[in-house]
């Protein structure tokens, strides 16, 4: 059970409790639950996948750390860190992953690549994933409390072919973000491209 798991590599400097508290800190409480969730479906396909469950259990906990920190704090964070200047022209959505890595880095000192990859694409994606990455971007669109057409089958097909899972909801997420007639992250695009298109 994950309330059980307990943090050994030394790749946070505290208890999985002492990492809540931090993460519970920096987001409302209904934000934090649908945290709590991603880290319970994290750990589950970690297991199914044989994927380390203390690295997928502190990528899902902070993946949203950074999701309700102002523009500035962003817009002063892409310029800090000298990121893409391209990132300024986009928004939260794409920012709390790709931007909130580096926060996650800086602030709750956790450096381990595959988590701060895993948090840069939870929702872009990439057109190279790990396995980590591959869980944490599924964790996130099919935690428990999720309710969308479909969710029952791409929930099983996590479990059954994670990359093929990918693959779903990058289509059904680019379905959705054209049908609203929005500008779409180019590496959302990549993602397309390796992952659905067969």
């Amino acid at each position: 059970m994950t309330d059980k798991l307990v943090y050994t590599k030394n790749i946070y400097n505290g208890s999985r409790e002492e990492l809540i508290n931090e993460v519970k800190a920096a987001l409302s409480a209904k934000r934090f639950q649908h945290v709590l969730r991603v880290e319970k479906m994290a750990t589950e396909l970690a297991d199914c996948w044989q994927v380390d469950e203390e690295l997928a259990s502190i990528a899902a906990l902070t993946h949203d750390y950074a999701k309700e920190r102002s523009d500035a704090d962003f817009l002063a964070k892409i310029s800090e860190k000298k990121l893409d200047p391209n990132l300024n022209n986009w928004g939260n959505n794409v920012w709390h992953g790709v931007v909130g890595a580096e926060m996650v880095k800086d602030e709750l000192g956790i450096y381990h690549e595959d988590i701060l990859n895993a948090i840069r694409q939870h929702t872009t994606g990439g057109s190279a994933m790990t396995k980590l990455s591959q869980i944490l971007y599924m964790a996130d669109y099919i935690e428990e409390a999720r309710d969308f057409p479909g969710v029952t089958e791409v929930r099983a097909l996590a479990f059954k072919d994670l990359g093929a899972s990918v693959g779903w909801q990058t289509a059904h997420t680019l379905a959705y973000l054209m049908g609203k007639q929005v500008r779409i992250y180019p590496g959302t695009l990549l993602t397309y491209n390796t992952w659905s298109v067969k």
